[in-house]
């Protein structure tokens, strides 16, 4: 008899665990920033930010429903994505389509590619497929978001491995030298897939950059953070939420979904906003 109750304890423990991964690893949290520089236009007091990053081909909801309302409910002015939107393991380039269809409808969209689009041999198909849907695909490019007479630089860098694999020889250099030709004067965005080159945006002078790449580090242990992070390693120092050095503020989003590693360990899928604030109006 006291064998059975043990045997139920642990199937009891055991069911309890894995319904709570499974729903830990389909829960959306949503986290918010505020972000204040005396650089920020007038006219984008207030600007509203999603981000997006590593989607992976999940699904939330059929075609992605609940994602969407969590982006429609916020009413954004613009949807950033970070990269790896699609897994080139199980590369499936109509759910990363139907999403950005949808998302599209909510404010405009920005998108960089990441290590994972650098991987299949499809990807110039992929990229006119999310133009087609009128994603802005930013390749090294930079563009101006304008309001009335005001505008901030919005900065797009390819991820590095498709200048040549994974492993690309003086890779900081080049970011660097890319980053000098796209700043501009005045309040500088830049969209990354890699949170590790931190420093290169800071020796840059970007004022705000988004990144993913690191899903959160995968397990997150209390206290202690992430386990691990492709091009980081172990206890990786940049994955989730908001890391500042000089002028320059870089926000890492845990992702949305999952890769080699199926599962999350105390590290729901996220989505973030960002509000724009200027210096001026907070005195």
């Amino acid at each position: 008899m006291k064998n059975l109750n043990s045997v139920k304890i642990i199937v009891i423990i055991f069911l309890t665990l894995t319904i709570w991964a499974v729903w830990a690893n389909k829960a959306i949290e949503i986290n918010y920033h505020e972000v204040i520089s005396p650089l920020i236009p007038d006219a984008f007091e207030g600007f509203k930010i999603a981000h997006l990053s590593d989607l992976h081909n999940e699904s939330f909801g059929e075609d992605n429903e609940k994602l969407i309302d969590v982006l429609r409910e916020n009413s954004p002015d613009i949807i950033v994505i970070t990269g790896d939107i699609i897994d080139s393991r199980r590369t499936n380039m109509d759910v990363a389509e139907n999403f950005v269809s949808e998302a599209v409808k909510i404010a405009p969209v920005y998108y960089v590619n990441g290590n994972h689009e650098a991987r299949i041999s499809g990807y110039d198909d992929f990229e006119k497929r999310l133009i087609s849907c009128g994603v802005a695909v930013l390749n090294n490019e930079s563009i101006f978001l304008k309001k009335g007479d005001d505008s901030i630089n919005l900065i797009g860098l390819r991820d590095p491995s498709f200048d040549r694999g994974e492993y690309i020889e003086d890779t900081e250099g080049k970011l660097t030298d890319r980053l000098e030709n796209l700043k501009k004067e005045g309040y500088n965005i830049l969209l990354s897939h890699r949170p590790e080159y931190f420093e290169v945006y800071v020796k840059s002078g970007i004022d705000l950059v988004f990144t993913g790449h690191a899903h959160g580090g995968q397990f997150r242990l209390p206290f202690i953070g992430g386990l691990y992070a492709p091009g980081q390693g172990i206890f990786p120092k940049y994955t989730s939420g908001m890391h500042t050095s000089e002028n320059t503020s870089m926000l890492v989003s845990r992702g949305l979904g999952n890769s080699i590693i199926p599962i999350r360990i105390n590290n729901r899928p996220e989505v973030i906003f960002v509000m724009l604030k200027s210096e001026k109006y907070g005195m």
